[in-house]
């Protein structure tokens, strides 16, 4: 009778553990996004499906006096939204930054860069903004702090969602959105989007139902009336959670724990920063539900 050898696997390295993992990471996030994607070709969405291919976004943070944010916001979506989409530009939404009490951010998007002169001259010269523009101003402390962005590519956008159904979302624009901002150095953005690319597949694998990856566009400011920022490159990834127990036991750890890997490329400036963006009542870009 012989005698059998018994034999063992030879442990696997810390490097195809991260790799393996990084696949896998990466598969299942495809897999989500993709069906994201299909969910959301419904009828809703069909009401929106003329609504695409900006590829110029405005990243727009203003400063807004103390305890008058909410009353900014009112007029804000009283009046301008439609204005916007009329003339061929679009709100892709707009919130209230959850840890400064006076900060209200908006994105705008744009068909490309001759559409921006064209429609913010024919806004900001315009009537409406005429009439409303002292009550704006007065609320406002500050409104340079822009980026101007592009898709990093022309899927990578932000989507235009329906609008809010006042009948059906009685509760307003539901869910966070997320805005984690890298300001990456010189020449670096496209390496950066590569080496960060595992950390937003985690992200999506998390439950962040990823809403674009945006980067600076580098053109003159062909509507110098409204500044924008020069300090450098930066990468945007914008992403939207259900609620806030999904931000809070999922979203924020993996995030706060990407920080050092992501640091760690060379690649940044400065710390990442993570905002987080509570819709406002009559948001797009928000939770959106299938059936709605």
């Amino acid at each position: 009778m012989s005698r059998k050898t018994k034999t063992t696997d030879p442990p696997c390295s810390l490097g195809s553990n991260i790799m393996a993992t990084t696949i896998l990471l990466l598969t299942i996030s495809v897999t989500m996004f993709a069906e994201f994607n299909q969910k959301l070709k419904n009828k809703a969405m069909d009401r929106v499906k003329h609504l695409t291919d900006f590829q110029v976004i405005e990243f727009r943070r203003y400063a807004i006096k103390e305890s008058e944010r909410e009353h900014f916001a009112e007029y804000f979506e009283s009046y301008f939204p439609e204005a916007f989409q009329q003339m061929g530009a679009i709100a892709f939404g707009q919130f209230f930054e959850r840890k400064n009490p006076v900060g209200f951010t908006w994105m705008r998007g744009f068909k490309n860069m001759d559409a921006r002169a064209v429609i913010n001259a024919g806004f900001y010269y315009g009537p409406l903004w005429r009439e409303h523009a002292s009550t704006m101003n007065s609320l406002m402390v500050d409104s340079d702090n822009v980026l101007l962005l592009r898709p990093l590519s022309p899927d990578r956008g932000i989507p235009v969602l329906p609008s809010v159904d006042p009948v059906k979302e009685g509760k307003g624009a539901q869910g966070v959105v997320v805005a984690q901002i890298f300001a990456v150095k010189s020449n670096n953005v496209d390496a950066f989007a590569q080496q960060a690319e595992a950390t937003f597949a985690g992200y999506r694998a998390a439950g962040a139902r990823e809403a674009g990856v945006l980067v600076t566009l580098d053109a003159p400011n062909n509507f110098p009336q409204l500044p924008v920022r020069t300090d450098g490159s930066y990468l945007v990834w914008v992403g939207i959670v259900k609620d806030n127990k999904t931000l809070e036991t999922r979203f924020t750890p993996l995030a706060e724990r990407s920080l050092q890997p992501l640091s760690a490329t060379g690649l940044l400036r400065s710390a990442p920063e993570l905002v987080i963006l509570d819709p406002t009542r009559r948001s797009r870009l928000r939770w959106f539900i299938e059936e709605q």
